[in-house]
């Protein structure tokens, strides 16, 4: 299966720290973020490493060059910044069946496991990791809800009134229906496209989405605070395998 990563992101809520390189380059535990996420990527069995580029994306393509741990890795240019949904656009042409997608600026050390057997299992056609967040918190990210049997039948990107506090996490499956779905968002009052939109389009569509719960933790490295936060808990307690 292959892995795709969105790694073009300017980082500017982390500066000082993005000031010379891009997000995915920000070191935690003295490697980059995107060595965190290629190597859980590696033991969850990805086959081709598919990495969307923006802001100074030279410094990514100079460090990785064409692969990593033995796994090929192909770039993608994101030329401007429109959202996630426009981000994934951007890698259509190398996918062709179902794949993983990962946001290049999380720490994980978590259940994806899980989240790659529900797709291989073929009764749904996305899953993604999902967690429960402090109220005033969820209103920051993609807020789900979801029936009795944890399909997802909701999604709303940053309300600000949340349905719930259940929310998204940057790491998902979908088959290659997404990028259809993708092609059908319009922008949002933030003048991005949205993956929330996307997903909420294939919902509606009558795909079956799995929210499946985590199992450990995650850090989205968002201001320099969760680079140490992230730190803390790796020197505390070393990334496990992709459980």
């Amino acid at each position: 299966m292959k892995a795709v990563v969105l790694a073009g992101g300017e980082g500017t809520r982390l500066r000082p720290l993005t000031e010379d390189k891009p997000k995915g380059m920000v070191e935690v535990n003295d490697k980059p973020i995107l060595t965190h996420c290629f190597e859980q990527l590696a033991e969850l069995g990805a086959d081709e490493l598919v990495v969307v580029v923006g802001y100074l994306k030279e410094r990514i393509i100079e460090y990785y060059s064409d692969e990593f741990q033995g796994i090929p890795i192909t770039y993608a240019h994101q030329r401007e910044q429109k959202g996630l949904a426009h981000a994934l656009l951007t890698v259509e042409e190398h996918i062709d069946d179902d794949f993983m997608l990962m946001l290049g600026d999380n720490i994980f050390n978590a259940n994806l496991t899980d989240v790659v057997n529900r797709q291989q299992e073929q009764r749904a056609d996305a899953a993604f990791l999902v967690e429960e967040v402090p109220w005033e918190e969820a209103s920051r990210y993609g807020v789900c809800d979801t029936n009795k049997y944890g399909e997802i039948t909701d999604v709303v990107e940053k309300p600000e009134d949340p349905p719930s506090n259940l929310v998204m996490t940057g790491f998902y499956t979908f088959t290659p229906e997404i990028f259809h779905a993708c092609h059908l968002v319009q922008p949002s009052n933030r003048n991005e496209y949205e993956i929330s939109e996307a997903i909420d389009l294939l919902i509606h569509s009558g795909r079956t989405i799995d929210a499946i719960g985590i199992k450990g933790w995650r850090i989205d490295i968002g201001y320099p605070e969760d680079r140490d936060e992230a730190e803390k808990r790796l020197s505390n307690e070393p990334i496990a395998e992709a459980q």
